[in-house]
């Protein structure tokens, strides 16, 4: 069999394909590339077992590029042949990415890893500069072991699961003392950021949200609502270490937003503690099992 002969073609086909039919080309795309990584796999195992490796990889994309474009090159053809290494192991491709959604992917080791990006660019519809982005912050490293196990056996989630350990804050104005009001302006100037830190499905309702207990009014620093899990969240900010007071505060407004805005169809509120602790700030998750504890960074 001529291996080159025939990932050449299927990189011609590929281009032709493009042209006449543009509103599919991603498919096409993701077809040809991991045909070509195929071929490249079994040609190192076949006759060019002498130039087994990199050596094939660079003779071919020489060729490609005269034969075909230059944009067939030695990089270009290396991504093929690591596609296809990564994603054999897959059932199927998600036509939801596209070939530079998947290039994203190509540095990392770990199919469970893949499959968590994989799975939030479909649930998302995530650009590749927003997969980019999660990806150098770590996202999936900051869940929890419960949560990736979750993941991997396909069992149920849920609201909390998803929220990241450490949560990223931005602090664009390079705040040396944070206070709770600095706290809760680096969040409101960065919502849809923190939104997305905590998790799919969350939503901003008000901050400083006012309710009346007995004769007197509070205001529960924010509040917010994930339309994924049909339930209110509460978020109190506080810049000390975590303290008996704070858990006894957030169960009373949890149990107000419960009994005065939580309809029947809704699930009960979750609570979320932004505290101190060791000089970072987390959020902790303590008896009551409807609040939430991680870690998070102010950077």
């Amino acid at each position: 069999m001529n291996y080159y002969n025939e990932i050449k073609q299927e990189l011609i086909n590929n281009e032709v394909y493009k042209k006449v039919k543009d509103y599919s080309k991603n498919r096409s795309d993701l077809n040809t590339y991991y045909n070509v990584g195929k071929l490249i796999v079994d040609a190192q195992g076949g006759e060019a077992r002498a130039k087994y490796g990199d050596g094939l990889i660079k003779e071919y994309s020489k060729k490609l590029i005269i034969d075909v474009g230059k944009q067939y090159n030695y990089k270009t053809l290396a991504k093929m042949h690591q596609f296809y290494l990564i994603f054999e192991k897959f059932s199927t491709l998600s036509r939801q990415l596209s070939w530079s959604h998947y290039s994203e992917l190509l540095s990392i080791k770990d199919v469970n890893k893949i499959n968590y990006y994989v799975k939030i660019v479909e649930n998302q519809n995530l650009s590749v500069r927003e997969l980019r982005t999660k990806i150098k912050n770590k996202e999936y490293e900051r869940l929890d072991e419960e949560t990736k196990e979750k993941l991997i056996s396909k069992e149920e989630t849920n609201l909390t699961d998803f929220i990241k350990n450490p949560i990223l804050i931005k602090n664009k104005y390079d705040y040396k003392n944070i206070s709770e009001k600095i706290l809760k302006q680096l969040i409101l100037e960065d919502m849809d950021n923190f939104l997305k830190e905590l998790g799919d499905g969350f939503s901003y309702i008000k901050n400083e949200y006012k309710i009346k207990l007995g004769d007197r009014y509070n205001y529960i620093d924010l509040l917010l609502f994930n339309y994924k899990y049909n339930s209110f969240v509460v978020v109190e900010l506080k810049v000390t270490e975590l303290r008996k007071e704070y858990i006894g505060q957030i169960q009373v407004y949890m149990n107000y937003i419960d009994i005065n805005l939580k309809n029947i169809n809704q699930d009960k509120t979750i609570g979320i503690i932004i505290c101190k602790k060791d000089n970072e700030f987390v959020m902790e998750y303590v008896s009551d099992e409807r609040i939430f504890e991680t870690t998070y960074v102010i950077n």
